[in-house]
């Protein structure tokens, strides 16, 4: 790998295996499995296999919510999948998502089981599943997916772009940094600007736009991101900041945030939650 500023692209680019900075070991050019391994299976419905990333903690946060809703059915138990040693390149992992990236979900409730990975698809999938947080008028439907895509499309720039030049790279470079942090300043604006018109997202309800955008945004602007907070100014997007306020108060948020997660607080870390009990039992702190 070269550092240089005058760096000039070979006319074939080969794999180096250093690069790629703090998570070069698992990054690769080839899909497949590098090792066979089953997945655990529990006894609830829904099986889900994901660490606390912000795109983890969507789903974990999507299920929190049903359940707190009262929707029995749909309990799940999650399994912690830890990407910096490989899980996800196991057989089995695989079998559920070929991308090899968390979450990745199998709904057991049927005669036959249903795999679904993607953030996006999972949180769809289960808000028709369930009837909820995603609205049937169609105006509102067509609002709420369009944000909820929205951050499937501009995530990217704010995780793999910014956040891994900024905090991640081997080296800090100008360049990079700079295009990236315009970039998310501009969506932080873009965000600011709709939140200013409607309480959410969506528009007066909660959906799961706002379930997508909130562990990737509302964490850029609570400090829990890439120690960036100061850097991009986050204190100008006040509709950003009162919108992510809300959101964190939602007891549910507080639960799904705690699942899969490895790092903090212990007594907010609940590697596996196979139980509502898990979370006054088997956190951390508590094993």
């Amino acid at each position: 790998m070269s550092d240089s500023d005058d760096y000039v692209p070979p006319r074939v680019w080969t794999w180096s295996q250093e690069s790629g900075g703090r998570f070069a070991s698992i990054n690769r050019p080839i899909a497949g499995p590098t090792h066979d391994k089953s997945l655990p299976v529990g006894k609830h419905p829904f099986q889900l296999y994901s660490l606390a990333t912000p795109n983890g903690q969507k789903v974990t946060i999507m299920f929190e919510e049903l359940l707190e809703l009262g929707h029995e059915d749909a309990e799940y138990d999650a399994w912690l999948i830890d990407i910096s040693k490989g899980d996800q390149f196991s057989s089995g992992f695989v079998e559920i998502n070929p991308n090899s990236k968390i979450p990745a979900l199998m709904d057991r409730s049927g005669p036959e089981p249903i795999r679904v990975f993607e953030s996006g698809a999972i949180l769809t999938y289960l808000a028709e599943k369930f009837g909820a947080f995603l609205p049937t008028e169609p105006a509102k439907r067509a609002e709420c997916l369009s944000w909820l895509f929205w951050q499937m499309g501009s995530g990217p720039y704010l995780g793999g772009g910014f956040g891994h030049f900024y905090a991640y790279a081997p080296t800090k470079m100008e360049y990079p940094i700079n295009r990236f942090a315009m970039e998310v300043k501009r969506q932080l604006d873009v965000l600011d600007r709709r939140l200013a018109e409607t309480p959410y997202l969506g528009g007066d309800d909660y959906t799961i736009a706002d379930i997508a955008v909130f562990p990737w945004y509302g964490g850029l602007v609570k400090g829990w991101l890439y120690d960036a907070a100061e850097f991009l100014s986050v204190h100008e997007y006040k509709n950003v900041l009162r919108w992510a306020d809300t959101i964190f108060e939602r007891p549910a948020v507080k639960r799904g945030r705690m699942v899969n997660r490895t790092n903090g607080d212990p007594a907010e870390q609940l590697h596996e939650r196979h139980s509502a009990r898990d979370f006054e039992t088997k956190t951390q702190d508590k094993v």
